[in-house]
C-alpha cells in the first residue's frame, strides 16, 4: 500500500523570541541526507525529540532496471535540539514497505507492510525501537493481515489510538465492487491483542457510502460515521453525479453487532460537517454545522447533541444560530482584491475559481466548508471545539512546445498538476458539561497554499477528497497548531503582518500566499470567557518558515519543523521548540 508523506521542512540557527509567556527556540541547521523527501516530528519525551526523515531506497534490481520503495531514518535530538543519533533501516526493511513510526505510551514502534500478489494478502508488521540507540530491539512481527476477495479490491488501513491513547488501533477497510468491510484491531504497548478483532459490514453500495470517522469507545464499542450519497440527474442528458444526502452514524458492540443508529435529522436542519467525541468515559458528544436547506450555501448554525453510548438515544440537544456576518465573507473575492504580496491571482487560478462558482452544488458546497479540527477538554468538565474553513482542489495545466524538427514529431504536450489548499476562518466554541453551547468566537483568516506535483484529477480538472484513510500531512504552512496550558488554548498560525489587528468576526482578512514573508502569530483563547488576544510570536522573514500545523506536543511544549528554500544551493532545515508557560 502506498503511503504519501509531506515534503520537507525548515532552517536556520538558534534564535529566541517571546510573546507573553510563550518562548521559541530554534536549533542549529539540520543536515538532511541526499535524496531525502520529507522531515517531520513524530514524537517527543523528556529525553528529546524524534524525527522521521523519509527517503527512497532500492527494493529490487533487474538487468533492465530497478524498483524503489519508501524508507525512513529515525533521528533524535536532545532538549537543546542537538542531534544525538540518526539511523536508517534500509537493511531491516528489505522486502517490505515502510509505513510509519508510531509511539505508544513509553515505547516507539516502526510499522512496515508486505503485499503478496499471489495470495492477494497485505501483511502489516511492527517492531519496537530502542529509543536510546534508535535500533530495532528485535525482528518484525506480523500484527495484522488484510485479504482481497478480488484483484480489483482496494485495501486501506490507518494506525491510530483509542480514546485515552493507551492502546494502538488498526482500522482497515477492504473496498470491493459491492459492499465495504471494516475491521478494528486493538493492541497494547507490547503489540499483544487486547481483544478479538471486530469486523463490521454494512449493506451500502461502495460508491454511496464514504467513511468519515471511526470512534472506539472506552468500553470497546465502535461508532462509524459515514456520509451517504445518491445519484442525481445532471444538467446534460444521461449525466449523473453522486449527491450527498445525509450522515449515517451507527453504534456496534464488541462482537460487531449493530446496537443502534443515531438519527441525524433535526427539525429540518441539514448537517454537512460533523465531529463525534466521547467525554472521558462518559457520553458521546456530536457537534455539527448545519444549513436550513439541503442546497443552502452558508452555515446557518451549530448543533450539539449529547448521546447515550449504550443505546444511542439523544440525551440533550443544543443549537446556536450563526449569522453570516460572523464569517469574513467571500474568500474568493478576498483572494482577488486583497491578496497580500501575491498581487493578482494567476490566470489559471482565476479560471479555476470561475469554474468552481459555476459548478453544481453537490452537497459538499464550496462555501459550506467548515471542518472540525481539534477538541480540548476543560477543567470545568466542558469542551472547546475548534473548526476551520477548508477547501482543497486540484488543477492541471497543459502546455505545448514545438520541437522545430522537420522530420520528427512537431512537438509535445506537457501537463503540470497543482494542489491548492485554502484555509480560512477559525471558529471556536465552548460546550459546558451539560451539553449547552456557551461562547462562540470567529477569527477571520485567509491562507492560500499551492503545491506543485502529481495528483489525481477529475474530468473537470478539479478533485475533492475527505476520506477517513487519506493522509493529512498537507498543506505545509497553512492551517494552525494548538496547545493547551493554564486555562488557555494557544493557536499558532502563519498570517500576513497586515492582519495583526484582525481579531473579530466580520473583519476582512488579507490573503497570505507567500509564507516566507508571513508572521507566525499566537492567539490566546481564554477557556472560560472565550476572549481572544493576538500577538506576533516571530517573523518568518527572519527565521525559517514555520509549519505549526504539523507540530508535535508534549506537555506545554510544541516542536515544529520549518524550511527555507534557496534558489541556489540546498534548503536549510531546523527544529523549533515552542514553550507555553
Amino acid at each position: 500500500m502506498k503511503r504519501i508523506y509531506l515534503t520537507l521542512c525548515l532552517a536556520i540557527s538558534s534564535i529566541v523570541a517571546h510573546s507573553q509567556k510563550t518562548s521559541v527556540k530554534w536549533g542549529e541547521d539540520f543536515k538532511l541526507r541526499k535524496g531525502s523527501t520529507d522531515l517531520q516530528v513524530i514524537h517527543a519525551d523528556n529525553s528529546g525529540v524524534y524525527l522521521q526523515e523519509s527517503h527512497m531506497a532500492l527494493k529490487a534490481y533487474f538487468v533492465v532496471g530497478a524498483t524503489l520503495r519508501e524508507s525512513a531514518a529515525l533521528v533524535k535530538v536532545d532538549k537543546n535540539l542537538t542531534e544525538i543519533y540518526r539511523n536508517d533501516f534500509n537493511k531491516e526493511l528489505r522486502g517490505k514497505e515502510f509505513v510509519q513510526f508510531f509511539p505508544c505510551e513509553d515505547k516507539l514502534f516502526m510499522f512496515s507492510s508486505d503485499y503478496s500478489r499471489r495470495d492477494r494478502t497485505l501483511a502489516l508488521y511492527a517492531a519496537a525501537v530502542n529509543k536510546n540507540t534508535g535500533e530495532l530491539t528485535g525482528e518484525f512481527r506480523e500484527v495484522a493481515t488484510f485479504q482481497k476477495d478480488e484483484k480489483s479490491d482496494d485495501i486501506d488501513f490507518k494506525i491510530d489510538y483509542n480514546t485515552d491513547s493507551s492502546k494502538i488501533l488498526i482500522v482497515s477497510s477492504v473496498k470491493g465492487t459491492e459492499n465495504n468491510e471494516y475491521k478494528i484491531q486493538e493492541l497494547d504497548k507490547n503489540l499483544r491483542a487486547t481483544a478479538k478483532p471486530i469486523t463490521l459490514r454494512n449493506e451500502f453500495e461502495r460508491k454511496k457510502y464514504q467513511l468519515e470517522d471511526v470512534l472506539y469507545t472506552s468500553d470497546r464499542k465502535v461508532v462509524l460515521v459515514g456520509r451517504m450519497y445518491e445519484y442525481e440527474e445532471g444538467r446534460k442528458k444521461k449525466e449523473k453525479f453522486l449527491d450527498f444526502t445525509n450522515y449515517n452514524i451507527r453504534i456496534y458492540d464488541e462482537k460487531g453487532k449493530q446496537q443502534s443508529e443515531i438519527n441525524t435529522s433535526f427539525n429540518g436542519r441539514w448537517l454537512f460537517s460533523t465531529k463525534l467525541v466521547q467525554e472521558k468515559n462518559k457520553d458521546l458528544v456530536l457537534a455539527a454545522f448545519y444549513s436550513n436547506a439541503k442546497k443552502g450555501k452558508t452555515i446557518d448554525g451549530l448543533l450539539v447533541q449529547r448521546i447515550n453510548v449504550n443505546d444511542g438515544k439523544i440525551i440533550s440537544t443544543s443549537e446556536k444560530q450563526i449569522n453570516n456576518s460572523l464569517l469574513s465573507g467571500d474568500a474568493d473575492k478576498a483572494d482577488n482584491d486583497d491578496a497580500d504580496d501575491d498581487k493578482e491571482e494567476t490566470r489559471e487560478e482565476r479560471k479555476m475559481r470561475e469554474e468552481l462558482s459555476k459548478m453544481k452544488d453537490e452537497g459538499e458546497g464550496f462555501s459550506k466548508n467548515m471542518q472540525f479540527r481539534k477538541i480540548f477538554y476543560t477543567a470545568d468538565g466542558g469542551l472547546v471545539i475548534l473548526a476551520e474553513q477548508y477547501r482543497h482542489f486540484v488543477t492541471t495545466t497543459s502546455s505545448y512546445s514545438s520541437s522545430g524538427s522537420v522530420n520528427g514529431p512537431s512537438g509535445q504536450w506537457r501537463s503540470t498538476t497543482y494542489s491548492t489548499y485554502l484555509c480560512g476562518d477559525l471558529m471556536m466554541c465552548k460546550i459546558d458539561n451539560a451539553g449547552n453551547i456557551g461562547w462562540l468566537q470567529v477569527l477571520p483568516k485567509s491562507q492560500r497554499e499551492i503545491i506543485q506535483g502529481p495528483s489525481s484529477t477529475m474530468s473537470t480538472g478539479i478533485g475533492f477528497n475527505t476520506s477517513y484513510f487519506l493522509e493529512g500531512n498537507r498543506p505545509f504552512y497553512s492551517g494552525f497548531g494548538a496547545l493547551q496550558a493554564s486555562g488557555t488554548i494557544q493557536l499558532l498560525f502563519n498570517d500576513s503582518p497586515k492582519n495583526s489587528a484582525v481579531t473579530q468576526a466580520g473583519q476582512k482578512a488579507r490573503t497570505i500566499g507567500r509564507f516566507a514573508k508571513s508572521d507566525c502569530f499566537i492567539l490566546n483563547i481564554d477557556e472560560a470567557s472565550g476572549k481572544l488576544k493576538r500577538k506576533v510570536l516571530f517573523s518568518n522573514a527572519d527565521v525559517p518558515t514555520a509549519m505549526p500545523r504539523l507540530g508535535a506536543i508534549i506537555g506545554n511544549d510544541m516542536y515544529v519543523v520549518g524550511k527555507t528554500d534557496r534558489m541556489m544551493g540546498k534548503s536549510k532545515v531546523a527544529i523549533a521548540k515552542i514553550s507555553a508557560k
